[in-house]
């Protein structure tokens, strides 16, 4: 590499200012441009996959398990590897791991649009998380070495915008491409947009990196929190699809998890260079701003993954119909994103955050009384809500966590941001999903029963009741007629909308905690001292 490409921080730890740019090459906007197309890729496919799951459960006959591991896989890997890959980007540069994060991305997505088996989706899903663990770190570590500090809350506050804006939007494209072309299509767009992301990054980025950046990684560290996460999330859901909350199984991973998690706490105490140098924690507002970011993504995955269901299952709707009804969730966070940052610029983000998990925990409480028949306005007024509400934390979250992180520590709070991000999806989709699961086992052969079918129930129906979906093949089954099988959609449909009222009452009651946590959030100080930063 050469001396032209690398720019390197003040040893010291404090800030050098930005690098001077030399043409296209290093220019600030023109680097928030860069990097906002790779970081779009990435956030997207957070949503967009949402909307294809129902497709992807049908032509692959996958269980409620094998499409929650499609999202958790994803957000599991992504969670995992942030971290690591923040300090990957420290210690060799955040222009080369944004660049092979992008190209990697771009390939795996390739791979599981040729895919005939939910193994082998599940499997490059994650691959595709930790290639997107590389470059959404990486991009965060380039704004704040090329903006001057004066103007890099501005162009945090936008890279938020475009996270909660390509967020936003996948449920809409995802319709479309499902419908008009096929499920495999919501991962093949990705090839295109990671090919410009690579020709912009190559053509504008500036490396940086710190001069104090580790120069070993805490392996350890590494296998004790991966193992960690995947116990916990694993037990989660096999505790909903199998096992039950119950079983000796069950318990014996969360308690694993949580033995993991402790050893892990003790290690980074220990270790020369930890994974997460645990005195970043005592910083209140990033301990908060992290926090805040597993609960918004707990309630707001987590909610909207059996949202998506609802709509295609029980109110039988497109792809495409469903994603336009998601429109107003969906607009509102584009429409309100800009406002929000402009709104923290001016006030801080306290005010903004509580005020936005306020919005999200109503907007939860007022979708427990979704019925089949729900008019598309009411459900709209819901989700805009919603949208309304989580914005502010898309964009506010990110400034409060690296703001208050020092210079030399940037990318691993990136990481950190995005980690937990990716952990409170994972743990939403797995939790509800239990969830669901538990209402649904504890009420489909009663509601079978009470509507008085003279056949036992098939254990397939009560699968299917858990994605509110009648299958097509029913009605061809032999001996059934049209009313009866009018009356077993009816008890699908009841058991799995009974599941969807303790699926929003949970959620909602997480984004209350949100608006508390939130309350001990500030703006970001932009601390370098790096003292007692490596231990505890």
């Amino acid at each position: 590499m050469t001396s032209q490409t690398t720019i390197k921080e003040a040893s010291s730890g404090g800030d050098a200012g930005p690098a001077p740019a030399t043409g296209l090459r290093g220019h600030p906007w023109l680097t928030l441009f860069a990097v906002a197309i790779g970081v779009m890729m990435v956030a997207l496919d957070s949503t967009i996959v949402a909307i294809a799951n129902p497709a992807i459960q049908k032509d692959l006959g996958a269980s409620l398990a094998d499409v929650q591991w499609i999202t958790n896989g994803y957000l599991l890997a992504l969670a995992v590897a942030l971290i690591t890959a923040g300090k990957l980007g420290d210690r060799f540069g955040h222009r080369q791991t944004f660049l092979i994060g992008v190209t990697g991305f771009a390939a795996a997505s390739a791979i599981i649009g040729f895919s005939g088996s939910i193994s082998l989706v599940v499997t490059f899903r994650v691959l595709q998380g930790l290639f997107g663990a590389l470059l959404m770190p990486a991009a965060l570590g380039l704004l704040r070495a090329t903006f001057p500090a004066e103007r890099l809350n501005m162009a945090i506050g936008i890279w938020g915008m475009v996270i909660g804006a390509s967020t936003a939007g996948g449920p809409i494209l995802g319709g479309v491409l499902v419908e008009h072309a096929s499920w495999q299509s919501v991962f093949f767009i990705n090839v295109p947009v990671g090919a410009i992301a690579l020709v912009f990054g190559l053509l504008i980025l500036l490396d940086h990196r710190a001069a104090n950046a580790p120069r070993s990684f805490d392996f350890p560290g590494i296998a004790l929190l991966s193992t960690a996460m995947a116990a916990l999330v694993w037990g989660i859901i096999k505790a909903g699809d199998s096992w039950g909350f119950d079983s000796v199984s069950t318990w014996a991973f969360i308690g694993g998890a949580l033995v993991l998690f402790a050893l892990f706490a003790f290690w980074e105490t220990r270790a020369r260079e930890p994974l997460i140098p645990l005195g970043m924690f005592r910083s209140v507002p990033l301990s908060a701003g992290t926090v805040l970011m597993v609960l918004m993504a707990f309630a707001f995955m987590g909610g909207l993954f059996f949202v998506t269901f609802y709509l295609q299952g029980v109110r039988g709707l497109s792809p495409v119909d469903s994603g336009l009804h998601l429109l107003p969730l969906t607009g509102m966070m584009i429409v309100s994103s800009p406002l929000a940052g402009f709104l923290i610029t001016k006030v801080g983000p306290r005010v903004p955050l509580v005020g936005g998990m306020v919005c999200t925990a109503t907007a939860m409480f007022g979708l427990l009384g979704l019925t089949e028949n729900t008019s598309t306005l009411a459900m709209s007024l819901w989700f805009a809500l919603l949208g309304f509400g989580l914005a502010p934390v898309m964009v506010g979250a990110t400034e409060v966590i690296v703001g208050n992180a020092p210079l030399e520590l940037s990318g691993v709070a990136g990481g950190l941001q995005q980690a937990a991000m990716q952990v409170g999806g994972a743990l939403g989709t797995a939790v509800l999903g239990a969830v669901m699961s538990a209402k649904v086992q504890s009420e489909f052969a009663g509601n079978w029963k009470a509507a008085g079918i003279p056949v036992p129930p098939d254990p397939r129906l009560e699968q299917a009741a858990e994605f509110g979906t009648v299958p097509e093949e029913l009605a061809k089954a032999p001996g059934m007629t049209p009313e009866l099988t009018a009356v077993i959609g009816r008890v699908i449909h009841d058991t799995f909308m009974s599941g969807l009222v303790v699926v929003f009452a949970v959620a909602g009651g997480v984004a209350v905690v949100a608006a508390l946590v939130a309350l001990l959030t500030k703006r970001g100080v932009n601390a370098e001292a790096g003292a007692g930063v490596g231990h505890i």
